[in-house]
């Protein structure tokens, strides 16, 4: 073999060991989790819970919470859709966020445009108001609202999200016309309720428990079908007699569509042990939202199935642009 061809073939083996070498450490840099909300909200909290032990997971890489609202979550989303599919900047999500903003708004991604790393917890959703509101029930709420047409205000955390289709929902089940009001995530909308500014917000349990427990707000109802051992004490839809409501935010991580199966792996593997993790299930218990884990494919497959359920609501003109 003559020198330059074996120098040509040192130069591949290295070429090949060095790429070997960098697949086997990832993660060497700090890992950015993007949520596409304001802080505050439900996707927020989930984050911040789970990323000390996602660090720990994944051999003690830091792991940062970057928030970028706006669009019903689609400026964040667009943005992780366009970086590096390298495993460094995750996109902290619900299903309808990806599946169901994009029949709402232009967006700069579609579903092929990512790949699902797993779930991550599960909240169920819930009916707030003022802490001073003269609606003390749900069967308060509703008949004020059935009478009064559009008359009530409900904040929710932007157009596609969970709370909004849970809104959509709401309308459906009771024949009852609210006049929605969209916020940049849970928090900003929960800020207005607390001033009065609007009637109700539909969200998540975890970014309201603190101010529901406090009694600055009072939940009127949960819109799962069975009460929640957070709140026992507050009664399901159905009971209040609006039946077919089971709303609730599954949140899991999604990363670009070309990124490499060893770091969806790595990552996935890593997030099973997160669901484990006593701190996470702690923390996240305290605000009425569970910790889980799935396949990537799991996921994947939620998001599918919302976008269905999106394009139905769609055709028949329940989700405006």
């Amino acid at each position: 073999m003559s020198t330059n061809k074996i120098f040509k073939l040192s130069l591949l083996c290295a070429a090949m060991a060095a790429s070997s070498a960098a697949l086997a450490a990832y993660p060497d840099r700090t890992i950015t989790m993007i949520v596409p909300f304001a802080p505050g909200g439900n996707l927020d909290i989930t984050a911040r819970a789970i990323a000390p032990a996602l660090s720990k997971a994944l051999g003690g890489e830091s792991v940062v919470v970057e928030n970028k609202p706006g669009a019903g979550g689609s400026i964040g989303a667009g943005y992780v859709a366009r970086t590096k599919p390298d495993g460094y900047t995750l996109l902290v999500t619900t299903p309808n966020a990806i599946a169901v903003t994009p029949y709402m708004t232009k967006t700069p991604y579609s579903l092929k445009s990512f790949r699902a790393v797993g779930l991550v917890a599960y909240t169920p959703l819930i009916i707030d108001v003022n802490g001073k509101s003269k609606f003390k029930t749900i069967q308060d709420l509703m008949k004020y609202a059935c009478a009064n047409p559009g008359k009530v205000t409900v904040g929710h955390s932007g157009i596609g999200t969970t709370n909004y289709i849970g809104l959509i929902r709401l309308e459906e089940a009771s024949n009852c016309k609210f006049s929605a009001i969209p916020y940049k995530g849970s928090g900003p909308a929960l800020v207005d309720l607390l001033g009065n500014q609007i009637d109700v917000v539909v969200d998540q349990l975890s970014s309201s428990a603190p101010q529901v427990h406090s009694g600055n707000l009072k939940a009127l109802a949960v819109m799962t079908a069975n009460r929640v051992p957070d709140l026992p004490n507050v009664p399901t839809l159905q009971e209040a007699g609006v039946k077919g409501v089971d709303a609730s935010t599954s949140t899991g991580l999604l990363v670009p569509e070309k990124t490499p199966d060893d770091v969806v792996n790595t990552l996935n593997k890593a997030l099973q042990k997160v669901a484990q993790d006593p701190s996470v299930r702690n923390v996240l218990g305290k605000v009425g939202s569970s910790a889980i884990s799935s396949t990537p494919e799991k996921f994947m497959s939620m998001i599918d199935d919302e976008s269905k359920i999106a394009g139905k609501l769609s055709a028949e003109g329940k989700l405006k642009k």
